[in-house]
């Protein structure tokens, strides 16, 4: 009973916190009409400079090849999605994107099941050696990466696993698991310590006062960390690079193999794969958004 009613006061809390922050952020008073297009063009020519490179990637990609490679740039044309033909029956990217998929998922799952128990141990834990550890394994993160995908390289090797999706799944979540620590740590120490305390009051153990009350309370966090994971996963190339040869690479040994060709009708496979990774990467983001904002918010308070 005492959980609940505790859960119901940090709700109501978070609240009262959004109500106060959209107050604050109201204006203040009316601002001139010349500052509003000043930041109106300020905004649009910052847009422009960020979606330029898509934009020519993707008429890159929907012109004719004789037309693709002009200068000056050919603006008139019929579009062709040859290039996107090629892209899926040409080549083995829907493979490589299989894979890349379920690597990138269930490194993220495995890191959130295995980073959230301890991020709420070192949010909790008030001792010299949780602070430690965090800064130790923030440190681990912060190494090049060619200090730790050698290693890496003679693990798989000695434990036969060279050139799998297991491999690159237990890397991934090892190179990933600080950045967990580090926000899900600062989300936990949000939630109060009352909330764990009431929960012990009604039997609970500690981990089921995790399991029933923390987790369901940490959901923005979990996501936002979780798509972060997923993400840098998605995009990691020299550890994929190292520990994959054939059957298991992803795509961004990919995309550098295809870069590598010499053929120049390989630039506009190049674009049309550079949309092809980017639309679902925006959709993601686009569609889960609050969920970024609400968890890093989360993670950056302290008390």
């Amino acid at each position: 009973m005492s959980a609940t009613v505790a859960r119901a006061g940090v709700l109501e809390g978070r609240r009262a916190r959004k109500a106060e922050a959209k107050k604050a952020a109201k204006p203040q008073g009316p601002a001139s009409g010349g500052d509003s297009w000043i930041a109106f063009a300020v905004m649009v020519f910052i847009s422009f400079l960020a979606l330029a490179p898509f934009i020519w990637a993707g008429l890159t990609a929907i012109k004719p090849f004789s037309a693709a490679f002009q200068n000056p740039p050919v603006w008139s044309f019929a579009p062709q999605f040859d290039s996107f033909t090629r892209l899926w029956q040409g080549t083995n990217f829907a493979e490589v994107l299989l894979n890349t998929t379920i690597v990138a998922i269930a490194s993220t799952v495995v890191g959130l099941v295995i980073g959230a128990p301890a991020a709420y141990a070192f949010a909790r834990y008030t001792g010299r050696i949780g602070p430690t550890l965090l800064v130790l394994a923030l440190i681990f993160r912060a190494l090049p990466r060619f200090a730790v995908v050698l290693p890496f390289y003679e693990a798989s090797r000695a434990l036969g696993i060279y050139d799998t999706k297991l491999a690159l799944v237990i890397a991934f979540t090892a190179v990933n698991m600080p950045f967990l620590l580090l926000l899900l740590t600062g989300f936990f120490r949000e939630l109060p310590l009352e909330l764990d305390e009431s929960a012990m009051i009604d039997g609970c153990t500690r981990l089921q006062a995790f399991r029933k009350v923390i987790v369901p309370l940490s959901g923005p966090g979990l996501v936002a960390a979780g798509l972060f994971a997923f993400l840098l996963a998605f995009q990691e190339y020299l550890v994929a690079l190292t520990l994959t040869q054939n059957s298991a690479v992803t795509i961004p040994v990919f995309v550098a193999a295809q870069a590598g060709a010499d053929d120049i009708t390989t630039f506009q496979l190049l674009a049309a794969l550079s949309l092809a990774l980017s639309v679902p990467i925006l959709l993601i983001t686009i569609f889960a958004r609050k969920y970024f904002v609400s968890g890093l918010a989360g993670g950056a308070v302290k008390g």
